[in-house]
């Protein structure tokens, strides 16, 4: 179940989706795409964790940064 606050990041992130990114050429070096990879996160680790890798990854997503296939990391296990 994803909180409030998570889905408000989700709907943030399906607003770009269905809005200006249909608009624009596509610019996102990762896959998948930045805002595909904000609502995985959110859905995985909660609005907090999954916002803070959300927002890591768009400060990556630049000419100076990483390229390719790039998946939301897995939660962490309890021992």
């Amino acid at each position: 179940m994803v909180s409030l606050p998570g889905l408000l990041l989700i709907g943030i992130a399906r607003a770009w989706q269905l809005g200006p990114s249909r608009v624009m050429p596509p610019t996102c070096r990762y896959s998948p795409s930045c805002s595909q990879y904000a609502i995985e996160a959110v859905k995985k680790h909660g609005a907090i964790k999954g916002g803070s890798l959300a927002i890591w990854r768009l400060l990556r997503c630049q000419p100076w940064g990483g390229h390719g296939y790039d998946p939301v990391p897995d939660l962490k296990q309890k021992d």
